[in-house]
This record gives C-alpha cells, structure tokens and sequence, in this order.
C-alpha cells in the first residue's frame, strides 16, 4: 500500500503546526519530525524587523510535490506534509513547517534535513528582509549542497 498523498500549502494564515503533525502521524511510524522556521531578529550584523514572502503558487506547490516524492524515494517516508507561509510576517513569526514520519528516527531526521534544504534552494519562494535602517532587500538564499541518503 502506498503512503497517502503529501500535505502541500502555501498560506496567508498562521500554520497549524499541531495539525499538520497528527496529520503525518500513523500507527507504522516510530519517528515524526517537525521543523519550524521562524522570523529571527538578527540576520548577520544587521536586525530584521519583518519578513515578506511571495511565491509562485503553481509552480511552487508544483516542485514541493517533486520534493516530497524524491524523498520518499530515498527514505522510508509514510506521510510528509510542508506548509509555507507568504505575506509579511513579523518577528516569532513561523513562516515554514516540514513534518514527517517514518519506521525510525534517522531516516526522519536525514529526510527531514534534506528536504528543507533543498525546498529553500529550488522552490519558488521569495523573501524580502525589512531592515532596522528601513531598507528592504530581497534575499536569495545560495543552493545548498545536497545531502545524499544514508
């Protein structure tokens, strides 16, 4: 039996990170994990007041699918869900969440690494840093090197 199809969002609201982690729970899984990524106040030398993300929705949600059906190609995945946020969020903020289960922990923890990274570096999702100073930029995070299967 295959596993279920991956939860994909894109949202203007807050995530529901509780919901999404019961819904990658089940009974054949020894290990979930859950990543949150949050809005932090130092960026480098500088502070952050705000983040404002933007995607392409289609296409985002397009290559998160790809994402999520390559890892569980190489891991033992039994669900896997990603919500990312878009709008202006502001500090504490969470403006990402990767949940995911699997049979034991260092496949969830391998998975779940991997997928993150690689969700940052060829999904299409933009962030724009609202600076102190009250300058903007928009930050293009550079490909991390993939992180292979153990």
């Amino acid at each position: 039996m295959s596993p279920p199809s991956p939860v994909l969002e894109l949202t203007r609201e807050a995530i529901d990170y509780t919901r999404l982690t019961e819904q990658v729970r089940c009974h054949s899984a020894g290990a979930v994990v859950l990543f949150l990524g949050t809005v932090r106040e130092i960026t480098g030398d500088r502070r952050t007041l705000a983040l404002d993300y933007d995607a392409y929705p289609e296409m985002a949600l397009g290559q998160m699918g790809v994402l999520a059906e390559e890892a569980a190609g190489r891991w033992p995945l039994q669900r896997v869900g990603i919500v990312h946020r878009l709008g202006h969020l502001e500090l504490g903020d969470i403006s990402i969440a990767v949940a995911l289960s699997t049979p034991h922990r260092a496949a969830s923890f391998e998975a779940g690494a991997w997928l993150l990274d690689r969700l940052k570096a060829t999904v299409p999702i933009w962030k724009k840093e609202n600076w102190d100073d009250g300058s903007t930029e928009w930050v293009h995070p550079t490909p991390a090197a993939p992180r292979e299967a153990g």
